[in-house]
C-alpha cells in the first residue's frame, strides 16, 4: 500500500483525490485512457471504458503502460481482475485487420481465427462480407469498409485498418516560410496522423488546429475537402491557408449557403452539406465532385449524422478530424472512431499552457439565489420550462453588469443561448448583440472591430461557440448554456485562451442559479474541463455585487 492519489475499484471506476500533491501528475497519466464522469470538489470519478482503452491503444499506449500507471498511482492494491480485463480489452483491438490482398482486393484478415469465426456468424456482418478466400481471409467490398468497421466495433472486436489510401488528385501545397515554424506538438500531431493514415487530433482551442490541418495538407500534396461548422469559420480557414501555405485565392473554393465553388481546396459548411431538398441531401455530391486526396473535418465532435453516412463510403480517402474534445453529447464517439479514425494525438490543455501557447485561465462559478417569488415560479413550472426560467433569472443580469464594470476596458464576451436574455443584456451594457440571424458580413465587421479594440464588450449567442478567432478576448461571462453540454463549455473557455500579449490570465465566469437545474447542468458541463485540470472557484453573487 502506498500513499497514492488514486483508488482503483473493481467496477472500473477510478477515484482521484484532488487535493493530493501527486493528483496533477496522476490526472495527466490516466487521461489518455480514462474518462472523467464526475468532478465534485474533492474526489473526481473516472471510468475505464472499452472505447477509451482502444483509443489509447491506437494512439500508441499498450496495456503494460496502462497497468503500470494504475499500479504506480493507486493507494491500495489494484484488483487483479481489473488488470486482466484492461489487458484483454486492449488486446481485442487489431485482432482483425483490413488489408489490401494482392489478388482479392480488400479483405478482412484474422490474426486470431476464432474471432473471425465468431464475427462471421453475426447477422450484421454477413451482408458486409463476400467469399471466404482461405482460413484467415474474407473478401470485403470496398464500399462496405466503413460499415464493417462500425459493426465490428459494436461487436467488441475493433478492426485495425491497414488497407491504405488512394493518393487522390495531386495538387502542390507547401507551408509558407515567412518567419513561423510548426510547434513541436503540432509537428508530432501531423506525424502521428500521417503514420496512422486517418484519425483525430485533439488540441485545445487556440493551440493551432487549423495549422495542423494546413501541415497535413502540405504532407498530402493533394486536393483537399475541408468541412467546417459555419461560413465565418470557412472564411477564417481560407484566410489562415492563404497566410500559412502556398495556396492562392484562385485555388480555394467556398461551398456554403451563399457560394458554390468547387476548387482544388474546397471549404464546405456542415449546414449546406446537410440541407435536404425533396427529402434528398443534394449537396453531398460534393464528396464525389473531385478525386479528393484528403478530407478534413473541423470540430469533428459536431459531425452531423448524414456526414457520418457519407464518410462510411470515403474510407479510401485520408481523413483528419480536428477537435478540442472528443466528447459527443449524442454518444456517437464510436462512429468517430470507426469512420474518421481513432485518436492519433491528444495534448493535455495544461501541457500546452505550460509551454506558453495558451493563456492560464481562472474559472469562477458565480452562484445567484432566486428570490422566493421566482423559486415558486420555478417549482411549479412545467419541466420543459424550468431550465429557461432559472437560466434567465433577473439576478444574473445584475451580476453581468457588475463583472463587466470590474473588467472595464478588457475585451469581454458575454455568452448565452436565450435570445431575449441576450437582447436585454445588449441594452443594459450598450453593446452589440451577435445572434444566428446576424448576417455573415455583419459578424465579420463586429469581430474585426472587437479585434481592433473599437468594441470591448460583445454579447454573443451560441453561434460564437465554434471556430471564432478572437485572439484578444480575455474575459468570458457565460449566462446560460446548452443544458449540460461539456463540449460547449470547453469551446466557450477556448474563446479566451489565446495567449495574451501582456501575459495576463484569462477569466471565465459561469453564472449559475443555485438549487436548480442550472446548477446540475453546470456541474455536468464542467466535467471535461476538470479532466483537463481546470478548477472552478465558487463564489456567491452577493460578494460579487458588493465588491
Amino acid at each position: 500500500m502506498t500513499d497514492g492519489p488514486l483508488i482503483v475499484q473493481s467496477d472500473k471506476t477510478l477515484l482521484l483525490e484532488v487535493d493530493h500533491p501527486a493528483a496533477d501528475a496522476c490526472r495527466q497519466a490516466i487521461a489518455p485512457f480514462a474518462e472523467l464522469e464526475r468532478a465534485p470538489e474533492h474526489v473526481h470519478t473516472y471510468r475505464l471504458t472499452p472505447l477509451g482503452l482502444w483509443n489509447a491503444r491506437a494512439a500508441g499506449h499498450d496495456a503494460e503502460q496502462v497497468v503500470d500507471v494504475l499500479l504506480e498511482h493507486s493507494r491500495y492494491p489494484v484488483p487483479h481482475a481489473l488488470l486482466v480485463d484492461v489487458a484483454e480489452t486492449m488486446a481485442r483491438y487489431g485482432r482483425l485487420q483490413l488489408l489490401k490482398h494482392p489478388t482479392h482486393g480488400l479483405v478482412l484478415h484474422a490474426i486470431d481465427l476464432p474471432v473471425l469465426e465468431e464475427v462471421l456468424r453475426s447477422k450484421k456482418v454477413i451482408p458486409l462480407v463476400g467469399a471466404r478466400i482461405d482460413r484467415e481471409h474474407v473478401a470485403v467490398h470496398p464500399s462496405e469498409r466503413g460499415h464493417l468497421k462500425q459493426v465490428l466495433l459494436k461487436l467488441g472486436w475493433p478492426a485495425e485498418d491497414f488497407a491504405g489510401y488512394v493518393d487522390g488528385e495531386a495538387h502542390a501545397i507547401d507551408l509558407a516560410e515567412d518567419g513561423w515554424v510548426l510547434r513541436d506538438y503540432q509537428r508530432q500531431a501531423v506525424d502521428n496522423f500521417w503514420h496512422g493514415g486517418s484519425g483525430v487530433v485533439v488540441l485545445p482551442c487556440g493551440a493551432g488546429k487549423t495549422i495542423v490541418g494546413a501541415a497535413a495538407m502540405a504532407k498530402a500534396r493533394a486536393t483537399t475537402l475541408i468541412l467546417v461548422t459555419n461560413t465565418v469559420s470557412a472564411r477564417q480557414w481560407r484566410d489562415e491557408l492563404l497566410k500559412r501555405t502556398s495556396l492562392t485565392e484562385e485555388e480555394i473554393g467556398e461551398y456554403s449557403g451563399s457560394r458554390k465553388e468547387i476548387r482544388p481546396v474546397t471549404i464546405a459548411t456542415y449546414q449546406v452539406m446537410t440541407t435536404k431538398r425533396k427529402g434528398v441531401y443534394s449537396h453531398l455530391e460534393v464528396f464525389d465532385a473531385r478525386d479528393w486526396g484528403l478530407v478534413v473535418y473541423d470540430e469533428v465532435h459536431l459531425l452531423p449524422a448524414p456526414i457520418f453516412r457519407m464518410t462510411a463510403d470515403l474510407q479510401a480517402r485520408r481523413r483528419l478530424g480536428l477537435t478540442a474534445t472528443l466528447v459527443r453529447e449524442d454518444g456517437r464517439e464510436g462512429d468517430v472512431f470507426s469512420l474518421i479514425g481513432p485518436k492519433r494525438y491528444d495534448a493535455p490543455w495544461k501541457d500546452i499552457e505550460a509551454q506558453g501557447y495558451i493563456a492560464p485561465a481562472d474559472c469562477v462559478e458565480v452562484r445567484v439565489t432566486l428570490p422566493e417569488r421566482d423559486r415558486l415560479l420555478y417549482a411549479t413550472a412545467e419541466p420543459e420550462e424550468r431550465y429557461r426560467l432559472c437560466s434567465t433569472a433577473e439576478q444574473k443580469s445584475k451580476v453581468v453588469e457588475k463583472l463587466v464594470a470590474q473588467h472595464k476596458g478588457e475585451p469581454t464576451l458575454v455568452i448565452g443561448q436565450y435570445l431575449d436574455q441576450l437582447d436585454d443584456l445588449g441594452e443594459r451594457l450598450d453593446c452589440p448583440v451577435l445572434k444566428g440571424d446576424t448576417t455573415v458580413k455583419e459578424r465579420q465587421r463586429l469581430f474585426e472591430a472587437f479585434r481592433q479594440g473599437e468594441i470591448t464588450v460583445l454579447v454573443v449567442s451560441k453561434v460564437a461557440n465554434f471556430s471564432i478567432d478572437l485572439p484578444e478576448a480575455s474575459v468570458a461571462i457565460q449566462v446560460s448554456g446548452s443544458f449540460g453540454s461539456r463540449q460547449e463549455e470547453a469551446q466557450r473557455l477556448g474563446r479566451v485562451l489565446r495567449p495574451k500579449a501582456d501575459g495576463r490570465s484569462a477569466r471565465f465566469y459561469a453564472i449559475v442559479a443555485r438549487d436548480t437545474l442550472d446548477q446540475d447542468f453546470a456541474a455536468h458541463r464542467q466535467r471535461f474541463l476538470a479532466e483537463q485540470g481546470y478548477a472552478y472557484r465558487i463564489v456567491d453573487a452577493d460578494d460579487v455585487l458588493q465588491a
